[in-house]
């Protein structure tokens, strides 16, 4: 069962939750992927209500948004087990289904292709309006040295030399997964 909500409702609980990371979950050619994420941003661009997510370039989540052009972000309401965050932000679903592994449960979507999951049942679907790759040069160098050192290889979780992309998901649908 779902509860549709408006997202902007929920504004705190988000940003509460996003610096402790939420799950960020893609799917294409019949393959799912999620993924722990840190950064994000809710607002409102092109008069429309925009979730904005940012992933490093040689992600697997990366590979399939481009595929597909959506995503969903499952964030937590109350307490929730921080290990499933832990592991989907440590481990690539590329060769292994990290789902399963993290002990989520899948709800099916409404709009999109990604599910959400029960686990953190604030569910926002997204479909992609923009994408950009910023730009190295025009990021502060004191942040570009911390976030992407070019000597750490890019598949180290955490700070490595791959650049993100910026993805501007139009809201198309935001609810709360309810377990009774």
């Amino acid at each position: 069962m779902k509860k549709e909500i408006n997202v902007f409702d929920y504004a705190k609980e988000i940003a509460k939750s996003i610096g402790k990371g939420v799950l960020l979950t893609s799917k294409a050619d019949g393959k799912v992927n999620t993924m722990t994420i840190g950064w994000g941003t809710l607002g409102i661009e092109w008069a429309v209500p925009i979730f904005t997510v940012y992933v490093r370039e040689g992600r697997y989540t990366r590979e399939l948004i481009d595929k597909s052009m959506e995503f969903t972000v499952s964030i937590p309401l109350g307490d929730y087990d921080s290990k499933i965050t832990g592991y989907c932000g440590t481990h690539t679903g590329r060769n292994q289904n990290k789902i399963a592994k993290a002990g989520l449960t899948a709800v099916e979507p409404e709009i999109v292709g990604a599910p959400g999951f029960k686990e953190l049942p604030l569910t926002i679907e997204c479909k992609v309006v923009y994408k950009e790759l910023q730009n190295k040069n025009a990021i502060d160098k004191t942040l570009n040295d911390k976030f992407y050192p070019q000597d750490v290889d890019s598949s180290a979780s955490g700070s490595n030399r791959d650049y993100h992309v910026a993805y501007y998901g139009k809201i198309v649908k935001a609810y709360i997964i309810e377990t009774k």
